[in-house]
């Protein structure tokens, strides 16, 4: 499995609104400059993380984006789901009835493994833990 840089910077962008919100809305702008990512995709990441209801939005001058809860609440692997999707590790074990070997064939428990392994790991680690390190 390799996590796009849309997942990168989704993670990024949310450990920038974790650390710097204070229960103000930042700007756009200044998670952009922060994070070192352009406005312009900044812009399509928040939308993504807007839409799953992760992000609190304000319009207007002091308007911007904050967490929606707090740090805590949010795991990585909840962010990563967002940005990217099903983190299955190979195509068959993202849908069911999507691999039609699936009941005969020798590696998927080895595969059905590496993907419960994923998702125990980024599931058991929290925005705030990522923060901490």
């Amino acid at each position: 499995m390799k996590v796009s840089t849309k997942g990168r910077y989704a993670l990024r962008i949310m450990i920038d609104l974790a650390m710097n919100s204070n229960d103000n809305f930042i700007s756009l702008k200044d998670i952009a400059q922060r994070t070192g990512i352009s406005i312009k995709y900044s812009e399509q990441i928040v939308s993504l993380l807007n839409k799953a209801g992760y992000l609190e939005t304000a319009r207007g001058n002091n308007g911007g984006y904050k967490l929606n809860k707090l740090p805590e609440e949010y795991t990585v692997g909840d962010i990563l789901r967002a940005s990217e999707g099903d983190l299955a590790p190979i195509m068959c074990l993202e849908e069911e009835g999507k691999c039609d070997k699936k009941g005969d064939c020798i590696s998927c428990s080895f595969w059905e493994g590496l993907d419960k392994a994923i998702s125990d790991y980024v599931d058991s680690k929290t925005l705030a833990d990522v923060i901490k390190k």
